[in-house]
Formats: structure tokens, C-alpha cells, sequence
């Protein structure tokens, strides 16, 4: 593998985890009250606490966006 296509990976992995965070965004914005009365009944936790749990999720998925995805891709693209 060379440069170009270690970038174009880094491009791909980039726009395929920001398309699953905003499909996991808008379904939890969206059905709201269909996702909270789901997880609670399946995960056995409080409804009250997830929307708590949900910016936690977001933030973090974020995050691990930015970091393990983008800025590689960022700086690959700097270097060729």
C-alpha cells in the first residue's frame, strides 16, 4: 500500500462513520420516544438516564471520529 491509497482509506473510513453518526443522531432526535421506551426496555435501564447516555454516545463516537479518522486522513493529505 502506498500513501494514496492508505489517504483514500482514511477519506472512506471519514465519510462512512459520519454517515452512521448521523443516522444514529436523527434517529435518536427524530424517535425519540421510540429509542428511549426500546433501549429501556431492552437494556433495563431507566428511561430518564438515557438521554444522558445518548450525549455521552455521541460525544464519544465524535470523538473517536476526529481523532482515528480524520486527523490521519488530515495529515495524509498535508504529506502528499
Amino acid at each position: 500500500m502506498d500513501i494514496n491509497e492508505i489517504t483514500t482509506f482514511f477519506g472512506w473510513c471519514t465519510v462512512i462513520n459520519l454517515a452512521v453518526y448521523l443516522f444514529s443522531a436523527l434517529a435518536i432526535i427524530v424517535f425519540k420516544r421510540f429509542t428511549t421506551n426500546l433501549h429501556s426496555k431492552v437494556m433495563g435501564i431507566d428511561a430518564k438516564a438515557l438521554p444522558q447516555l445518548y450525549f455521552n454516545y455521541l460525544g464519544n463516537y465524535k470523538l473517536g471520529i476526529l481523532i482515528f479518522n480524520l486527523a490521519p486522513y488530515l495529515a495524509l493529505k498535508l504529506m502528499v
